[in-house]
């Protein structure tokens, strides 16, 4: 049996509908016991739900048929024929053109059922597009909190979809807090991809995908963060396939961040396990714009070990990373950019395999 299980208090609680934090506060994580745990048996569905059997609370998960859009086994290919040992993991190939889409399903199959007839996301705009999408699919009313600085693009996607737009004037922090105080009032689900743990039980599909792409683990992950899914799903995967000798080494995890919203990569270098929130400066990255992350303990932790380290890259090195990609054929939404740019600033070894999710499509962004 799954519970939800306090990471800071260890209370554990029942999968519910309207839990998506401890008493004391703090956030959770999913609990599963020994007993429960079955051998790998990957199916040879084409989409994420392949690796149902591999998603812990998979017991939630049984209704993902009337629920998903085919997202996931997204390609895997050479970044340029002179560096074969670079690979892009074009995760903008997805229903909503970004890889918020692996969580999203998940999260909302989740919520059909447990029978939950609305619910209320917060985001910058990729993860309440998905949201919204998966819930026009599973017949679940939605309210999307964002910024009133959100791309025009991202907006017009959530609309579409049908969801109830509700937009905040501050920072991603305030939106954040509009939403929590608009699901504690209306008691209803609280579809976060930072607080439901269930969102990364999709992201770590991402892990599972390389995996069969290349036949084995890569050296080396580069990974954007702001809230840290896709980091903290792509960690959780490979520690279960080298949990399961499936794998030989856990990938050294390469975090990029914005320069002028930085507040990981100060923690890492001060060797703080939390990070000291940040003002954010206004970055063209507003996807990883998160002054004050939720799970900044479980994220550095994530990165120093598997002996990875942070690189921070500036306002100029972003907008020329994009335009490097769009040159090799790649259109990818500003923030996807900064993964490109920070591996251009990482030294690393001619043979070592290094992995880059553009984790956004062109089109979502302004310009």
């Amino acid at each position: 049996m799954t519970l939800y299980s306090c990471s800071e208090c260890k209370k554990v609680y029942p999968i519910e509908a309207t839990r998506w934090k401890c008493e004391c506060g703090g956030l959770l994580n999913l609990l599963q016991s020994e007993s429960d745990i079955t051998q790998n048996n990957w199916t040879s569905q084409r989409s994420i739900w392949r690796y149902a059997s591999s998603m812990t609370g998979r017991e939630y998960l049984s209704g993902w048929r009337s629920i998903t859009l085919g997202e996931g086994q997204t390609p895997l290919l050479e970044l340029d024929e002179s560096e074969p040992n670079t690979l892009i993991k074009v995760d903008f190939m997805m229903p909503t053109l970004s890889f918020k889409d692996r969580g999203a399903a998940v999260l909302v199959t989740l919520a059909k059922q447990l029978g939950v007839n609305k619910l209320i996301a917060d985001s910058s705009g990729n993860a309440g597009t998905a949201i919204a999408a998966y819930s026009a699919r599973a017949g679940i009313d939605c309210d999307v909190y964002v910024s009133t600085d959100t791309s025009p693009n991202k907006l017009a996607q959530i609309r579409a979809h049908g969801a109830n737009i509700k937009t905040v004037r501050g920072t991603r922090e305030d939106v954040a807090t509009a939403a929590q105080n608009a699901v504690e009032e209306e008691q209803v689900f609280y579809a976060s991809h930072v607080y439901n743990p269930f969102f990364y039980e999709g992201t770590k599909t991402y892990a599972f995908e390389i995996y069969e792409q290349l036949g084995k683990a890569p050296d080396t992950l580069l990974i954007p963060v702001g809230n840290g899914t896709l980091l903290l799903g792509a960690y959780y995967g490979f520690k279960e396939l080298l949990e399961a000798k499936e794998i030989e080494n856990m990938p050294k995890i390469i975090a990029i961040q914005a320069e002028k919203c930085a507040p990981l990569a100060k923690a890492f270098e001060g060797q703080d396990l939390k990070e000291t929130p940040v003002v954010n400066e206004g970055t063209v990255a507003e996807g990883i714009a998160i002054a004050s992350p939720a799970r900044s303990k479980q994220i550095v932790e994530a990165v120093r070990e598997t002996e990875g380290m942070f690189i921070t890259v500036s306002e100029n090195e972003i907008v020329e990373a994009r335009a490097m990609l769009a040159a090799k054929g790649f259109y990818v939404e500003i923030t996807s950019a900064v993964n490109y740019a920070g591996y251009i600033k990482y030294a690393n070894a001619k043979d070592e395999v290094i992995v880059i999710p553009l984790c956004g499509a062109g089109i979502k962004s302004p310009t």
